[in-house]
């Protein structure tokens, strides 16, 4: 059986070199994992070799992998109905816009579906555009907001950078980040009220009555899993009031149960005018995105059309999976356990760890979305590898990438942080097991110091 599934593998590691286009990625110095099936919170390669996922794919498997409920009601779905045109109205379809804006705010019920986080969030701001009359989006730098043209120019990371010049009329913004401070603060309070001045001097400067929106990831996710200081995002939101401004709370990784919450932003009781969601939606069983609209935007197309949409919008087999997660997060009580994950597991063990390791600067994060942030020196805070690092800068964090394959953790790995993002399903016991592997090979970036 080994020798067939390592044939097997081979096959699939040479047609996928010859054939598939990686991205984010030079193809001929990539070497990707065949994996022959995936259950629970592990996958298996072709050699018999099993790893825990401490990655949850691209953060998105939150229900982890062949869910059976999930998987059945894909069957189910796929029985009935495998596809049909988004301008017809269906059951599937019908039921996962009623349950998705059922855990929005009151006043949010209307939703858009589309393929995934990207299109959402081109969507959103098409909305936010048309429904002001105005041009210009504010985001924040170390954002991801997705790879499609509108969304890779708001997106504050180095993967902007080879798409520029982008979309006119997107401006950057510092947002709040307490241990490596824009602001020079000395505390999380003081980060709050110097980040929300510079978003009010950046409107100044630009204009706020040219500004249609503003966005924001709530919970900042691949560029460090950052927390904002109390307070943040209800000054931000009293800001885009104050000026007529949209609010689009960016919950694509940070939503449906990551941060203990159905949305990151419930965490701190605001109300957002547009939510881009995907991901964790549906744990990308099948693709699935979509914006939730404020009652208010989706009034402005009740007698205009909207100018936009997709072939498989609201796709039948997608809707499907995601009323099925809903309901076995609801079944399962997974918000709750994430959050209860975070305050009780996670958190407490990833201090311990930093306490042992003199190359752990920080750990932070809420529910089962943390990171572990690695230095080269814990009181100057200069990062074990450089910003935007790749081949021999980067070495220290792929020795400790490499640590953790050995011994059987598949990280997530991004600059000089490692993060914390299991399936939220996982276990108590897995759960340990993969910190304390995480411990252990964090011994290797100690060694790089």
């Amino acid at each position: 059986m080994s020798h067939h599934l390592h044939n097997d593998g081979q096959r699939v590691k040479a047609e996928d070199s010859a054939h598939v286009f990686h991205s984010w990625s030079a193809q001929k110095v990539i070497d990707p994992l065949p994996v022959a099936s995936a259950e629970g919170v592990r996958f298996t390669d072709h050699h018999g070799k099993t790893y825990l996922d401490f990655s949850s794919g691209l953060v998105h498997a939150n229900l982890g992998y062949q869910h059976p409920k999930m998987v059945e009601a894909i069957q189910a779905a796929a029985a009935q109905m495998c596809t049909l045109a988004p301008g017809f109205a269906y059951e599937s379809r019908s039921t996962a816009a009623r349950l998705i804006s059922e855990k929005a705010p009151d006043g949010m019920d209307m939703v858009f579906f589309t393929n995934g986080g990207a299109e959402a969030t081109e969507n959103a701001i098409r909305m936010a555009r048309l429904h002001t009359g105005r041009r210009k989006i504010l985001a924040a730098y170390r954002s991801y907001h997705g790879a499609t043209a509108g969304a890779i120019a708001m997106t504050g990371d180095p993967r902007r950078w080879a798409s520029e010049p982008a979309m006119p009329g997107v401006v950057h913004f510092w947002g709040p980040y307490p241990y490596r401070s824009a602001f020079h603060s000395t505390s999380p309070e003081e980060e709050r009220v110097r980040a929300l001045q510079h978003l009010r001097d950046v409107l100044m400067v630009e204009g706020p009555q040219t500004i249609a929106a503003i966005i924001l990831e709530p919970v900042v996710g691949t560029n460090g899993i950052l927390v904002p200081p109390e307070g943040y995002l209800e000054g931000v939101r009293s800001i885009c009031d104050e000026f007529g401004i949209m609010f689009i709370c960016d919950e694509v990784m940070a939503g449906f149960g990551r941060c203990g919450e159905w949305f990151a932003f419930d965490r701190w009781n605001i109300t957002p005018d547009l939510i881009t969601f995907a991901k964790g939606v549906n744990s990308g069983y099948v693709p699935l995105g979509g914006v939730i609209l404020s009652n208010e935007i989706a009034e402005t197309f009740a007698e205009r059309a909207y100018p936009g949409g997709l072939t498989y919008s609201g796709h039948p087999l997608a809707c499907a999976s995601a009323v099925a997660s809903i309901g076995i997060m609801e079944e399962e009580g997974l918000v709750e356990r994430a959050r209860d994950l975070g305050t009780d597991v996670i958190g407490p063990a990833l201090a311990e760890i930093a306490s042992r390791h003199p190359s752990v600067g920080e750990v932070r994060g809420v529910g089962v979305f943390w990171a572990v942030e690695l230095v080269k020196d814990q009181e100057t805070r200069e990062p074990l590898v450089p910003f935007n690092a790749a081949g021999p800068a980067a070495k220290p964090m792929a020795d400790l990438a490499a640590a953790c394959k050995d011994r059987g953790l598949w990280p997530f790995v991004h600059f000089n942080r490692t993060h914390v993002v299991p399936p939220l399903t996982i276990s108590d016991t897995d759960l340990k097991e993969g910190l304390e592997i995480l411990d252990d090979a964090l011994s290797i970036a100690d060694q790089a110091l």
